[in-house]
Parts: structure tokens; C-alpha cells; sequence
């Protein structure tokens, strides 16, 4: 039998693996730049990466419970984290019914349901696996922060104050959801697969949030982010809010696709 010939993926992965990480990050930024362009040019309607987003964010939640469902364990996973994004989620899909009512309610819906599935998994169904001594993020550290500058910073429109201060709590809770999560696992200096693929799913999610304001911003000069009305610098708040929610997860997906490379099933976090 003659020899298996190897992909062009697998070579182009061999060779990626062989550089030094100068080159690793160039690469990474040139495909990063490229997508963009590529989005660019090919998705007329940029409202469409939210879209996009948000159902990433649902497929990384169907990945968590199939592994709850399946390895009948929650090691590795961060209730925390869980229950600071059911927070932000309940908060969005709130005002989402009240100034939406669109495709982006439903998918919050979706996902807010799952999650709270997931929530009750790990604290009654799968409590015997679940790590609480690594889970010590302390939520407040985010929480009060966050609510802080949603009252600080917030939308101006139609709607009551309320509502107002709400919509930007939830996008600032979702900024630093992940970090009790991110905090877990360098806690326990490795990652099972179904949580990697997981936390790498909420990083794709947030390129396509973080391609709609880069997009926005780039086509109309800087002018997006203080679009009459929107109210003093909340989009230039929810912008960064964005952006550090993004370099949060840029560090993770980094060692996802190093290990992906490598061939690991268990990923290794850095201390």
C-alpha cells in the first residue's frame, strides 16, 4: 500500500508548528485581517454578525450539554461563569423584548434556557463532580464594576431609564463573563476537550461581534461611536467592552489551536 498522502491543512499546520511565535502571531493577525476583508465584501447586512455571534454562542452551550449528557460529569466547568452569563442574559433578553422582539430575542431566549440547564446539571444532577475549590473567582469583583459604569454609561433613547441602564449592565457582565471560567481552568493547569471547545466557540463568537464594530467603525470614519443619541460614549464603552472581552479570549484560543496543532486532547493552560 503506498503512503497516505497528507492534506494541504495538515501540511500548513506542520509547517506553522515548526516557527517561532513571531511568525505564529503574524500569521494569526494576517488571517484575522484577511476574514475581516473576506466578511467584508461578502455580508452586505453587518447587523448579520450578531447574528452570527449569537449563534455560535448557542452551539457552544449545545457542546456543554452533550458533554453534561453524555460524560455525566462537570469537571473543568465553571459555575460562575455559568451563572454571571445567565445573569447578563436574563438582563438582555429582557430589554431585547422590549426594544427588539427579533431574531436576536429568540436566540437570547435559547440560550438562556440552556444555560440555566446547565446551571441546575452542575449544581443538583452532577454536584459530586464538580470542582468548587477552583471555582473561586469572586463574582462581585465583575458584578459591581459593571453595574457601576452601566449607571455611569449608558444608552439615551426612547426607552425608560430602567431599561436603559439594564441594556448596558448586560453588555459589560458579558464583557467578563468567561473570567471565572478562564480562572478554573489555569487553576487546574489543563483543559478537557468538550470545555475547550466550548470556551474556543464563545472566541469565535466574539470575532464575529468584534468584525461588526471594526466594519461600522472603519465605514463611517470613527462617527459610529458617537452616533447622535446614543448617548455620552456608550458606544464608545460598549466598543471596549468588546474589545477587552475579545483579548480575554485571545490568549485562550491561542493555546486551543497550539494544542490543536500539537495533536493534544488535553490542553494545557499556562500559569
Amino acid at each position: 500500500m503506498g503512503r497516505k498522502r497528507s492534506s494541504p491543512v495538515n501540511v500548513l499546520f506542520g509547517w506553522l508548528r515548526k516557527q517561532n511565535m513571531k511568525i505564529k502571531i503574524f500569521v494569526g493577525v494576517t488571517i484575522g485581517l484577511f476574514s475581516l476583508i473576506a466578511l467584508k465584501f461578502t455580508v452586505k447586512n453587518h447587523n448579520h454578525f450578531f447574528v452570527a455571534s449569537e449563534a455560535v454562542h448557542v452551539a457552544g452551550i449545545l457542546v456543554l450539554i452533550y458533554k453534561l449528557t453524555t460524560q455525566k460529569t462537570c469537571s473543568g466547568l465553571s459555575l460562575k461563569s455559568q451563572e454571571l452569563t445567565a445573569m447578563f442574559l436574563a438582563v438582555r433578553l429582557f430589554c431585547s423584548t422590549l426594544m427588539e422582539g427579533d431574531i436576536h430575542t429568540i436566540l437570547d431566549f435559547t440560550t438562556l434556557v440552556s444555560t440555566i440547564w446547565v446551571i441546575y446539571m452542575i449544581r443538583f444532577k452532577l454536584k459530586s463532580t464538580y470542582i468548587k475549590e477552583l471555582d473561586n473567582f469572586p463574582l462581585y469583583y465583575v458584578v459591581v464594576p459593571s453595574a457601576i459604569l452601566a449607571v455611569a454609561i449608558h444608552p439615551s433613547t426612547r426607552h425608560f431609564r430602567v431599561a436603559r441602564i439594564l441594556w448596558a449592565l448586560g453588555g459589560y457582565m458579558e464583557a467578563v463573563s468567561v473570567l471565572p471560567q478562564l480562572h478554573l481552568m489555569r487553576n487546574a493547569k489543563m483543559v478537557e476537550p468538550f470545555t475547550a471547545h466550548y470556551v474556543f466557540a464563545l472566541g469565535v463568537s466574539r470575532f464575529f461581534s468584534c468584525a461588526h464594530w471594526i466594519l461600522q467603525i472603519y465605514e463611517t470614519g470613527g462617527g459610529y461611536l458617537y452616533l447622535v443619541g446614543s448617548g455620552y460614549f456608550w458606544f464608545l464603552a460598549a466598543f471596549l467592552a468588546e474589545m477587552v472581552q475579545t483579548f480575554i479570549l485571545t490568549d485562550f484560543c491561542y493555546y486551543y489551536m497550539k494544542s490543536f496543532m500539537q495533536g493534544q486532547l488535553i490542553m494545557k493552560m499556562p500559569v
